[in-house]
């Protein structure tokens, strides 16, 4: 399966709202009454398809977002949601900006609960708030007697929410889709009270990019603004490859010269007007041509901006400064992440070697990064047995002979290692924090792919509508999981007592680096020091790799 393909299976994981539906609630938001729609089914009501921004469309795309806290007119059809950002293999829109907000039954302006907000995963080119109902998350909020509110919203991706280059920076429009999401942000800040929510009570969660964006948005102290905790599920800010805007200026070239009528502007600072002109069909095929070209796995991420921007600095460097917003958080990933990272016909240690050295190159003086790679080689031995998807002996599923041992090493090198990095730099300046490990078995996409990156988010959303894996997901294990995230939204602390019954869930100290194993037959703490010497080397030198 290509790296591409896994990434639009994942902006698939979703359920959809039911049919069955009662008198539509109503919410009032300044001088407009929005117009929603009840489940009775689940006691849900949803409000969806609200402009959080002005349409980055026109004189607007490549420029940050304009927010939008009012509506005009004096009602506002809030039925359904909006059409998701610039994608292929959808129907999507640029006119995207749109906030999601699922809220109980009974639950009123003056009700102040706490407010979980989603933000996708997708690689930073696939995904959309329509593809990730709460209403389990939201029903089962309110049978324990935790009631919360869950919000979720789209942000700019690919080449127009992440432009790379010389005249990005010059312009200021780095890591757009990141401040889609702040706008997004100010405006629960801004409205959520009229739904119920209370917005000192804001926990920002997200899965792979989403992830990553919440570990970017970490760096900066101000976040605490924004919300007062977060939980990161597979991802941190150093799981993307940290580089400023002009390193990737060839992805921008190639972009702009798949554009027929803005190929003569290459490498001068006036693509952008030329690309304002074009329509949405001619800059989907060109991001999907200049994909092609790409060296590295993941070109459109967020990127460097340099003091007062988003991503001003190496999270490692940040860290060792205790330059990060001081909030309470769980993080944790499951236990095969990189077997969606490789490719599966994979069969020499050189071409593994190969893959460190086109994401990494430039990092260090010539030698230094060769020398890395051969010490990772070596702390990854060529043993079908140790690889992953773990616990699975010499068994290579009838593909590359590197497969299982490059696996490993990718989902330490993008996951693992900087999780841990970020989790114990948080807790050594003194942030409450919470690790877990998804291990469990029995539920897995394919076999060759273990219990890969993304299965996490079935748990929190179920079934996907042609998918076939309802009957799979342990129901147990993901009740015990919706409780855990729902606990710690409410009470910082993800053991309340309420609800299904569970293990108690360890802080995570310095003292005691134990994480939680989500396992249906062994929900127990761990020690976090699986592979401790492979990630700690990775973990020696974190801006050789870009963490």
């Amino acid at each position: 399966m290509s790296m591409a393909s896994f990434f639009h299976l994942s902006a698939l994981l979703c359920i959809y709202l039911s049919t069955s539906v009662g008198a539509a609630p109503q919410v009032r938001l300044g001088g407009t009454t929005l117009i929603g729609t009840a489940n009775l089914n689940s006691s849900v009501e949803f409000f969806g398809g609200i402009p959080f921004a002005e349409p980055p469309t026109g004189s607007l795309r490549y420029r940050p977002p304009v927010l939008k806290t009012h509506l005009r007119g004096s009602s506002f059809n809030a039925t359904n949601f909006g059409l998701p950002c610039l994608q292929a293999g959808i129907e999507s829109s640029e006119d995207c900006l749109t906030i999601n907000v699922l809220r109980p039954t009974g639950i009123s302006s003056n009700s102040s609960v706490p407010v979980l907000v989603w933000i996708y995963g997708g690689g930073f080119t696939t995904g959309g708030g329509d593809l990730y109902n709460g209403t389990t998350i939201v029903r089962q909020s309110s049978v324990r007697g935790t009631p919360v509110i869950y919000v979720n919203f789209n942000y700019r991706l690919g080449p127009l929410g992440f432009p790379q280059g010389a005249e990005a920076v010059a312009r200021g429009a780095l890591n757009l889709g990141l401040k889609d999401q702040i706008a997004a942000l100010q405006w629960v800040q801004k409205n959520i009270g009229a739904f119920g929510g209370d917005k000192t009570k804001v926990t920002v969660f997200g899965e792979s990019a989403g992830a990553v964006s919440i570990g970017v948005h970490y760096l900066r102290p101000s976040f605490s603004n924004l919300a007062r905790a977060a939980i990161f599920q597979s991802g941190s800010a150093g799981t993307t490859l940290a580089y400023p805007g002009n390193h990737r200026q060839a992805n921008w070239d190639d972009y702009v010269k798949a554009v027929p009528g803005c190929a003569s502007l290459v490498s001068t600072p006036r693509t952008f007007e030329c690309l304002r002109k074009q329509n949405s069909t001619t800059l989907l095929a060109a991001h999907a041509a200049s994909d092609f070209k790409a060296v590295e796995q993941f070109p459109w991420v967020p990127s460097l901006d340099g003091a007062g921007g988003l991503f001003p600095d190496f999270p490692s460097k940040l860290y060792a400064k205790g330059q990060f917003a001081r909030l309470p958080f769980i993080s944790g990933a499951n236990l095969d992440e990189g077997t969606i990272l490789v490719p599966q016909t994979i069969n020499t240690s050189q071409a593994i070697r190969e893959i460190i050295i086109k994401n990494y190159t430039g990092t260090r003086l010539p030698g230094v990064l060769e020398a890395a790679a051969d010490k990772v080689l070596q702390l990854y031995p060529d043993d079908p047995a140790v690889g992953s998807p773990y616990g699975t002996g010499n068994n290579t599923f009838g593909l590359g002979s590197q497969f299982k041992r490059g696996a490993s090493l990718m989902g330490d090198l993008f996951f693992h290692s900087s999780r841990r990095l970020w989790t114990q730099a948080a807790v050594r300046a003194g942030v409450k924090a919470y690790g877990y490990h998804l291990t469990e078995q029995s539920f897995k996409i394919l076999p060759e792919l273990g219990v890969s990156h993304v299965l996490d988010v079935f748990y929190l959303y179920g079934d996907v509508p042609g998918f076939g894996v309802g009957g799979a997901i342990p129901p147990v294990l993901a009740s015990q999981i919706v409780d855990y995230w729902i606990s710690f939204a409410v009470s910082l602390d993800p053991s309340d007592g309420k609800g299904t019954s569970r293990t108690k869930w360890p802080q995570y100290t310095l003292k005691n680096k134990d994480v939680l194993q989500l396992s249906v037959t062994d929900l127990k703490p761990v020690p976090d020091t699986f592979r401790a010497a492979q990630i700690n080397f990775l973990n020696k030198d974190p801006v050789l790799f870009r963490h």
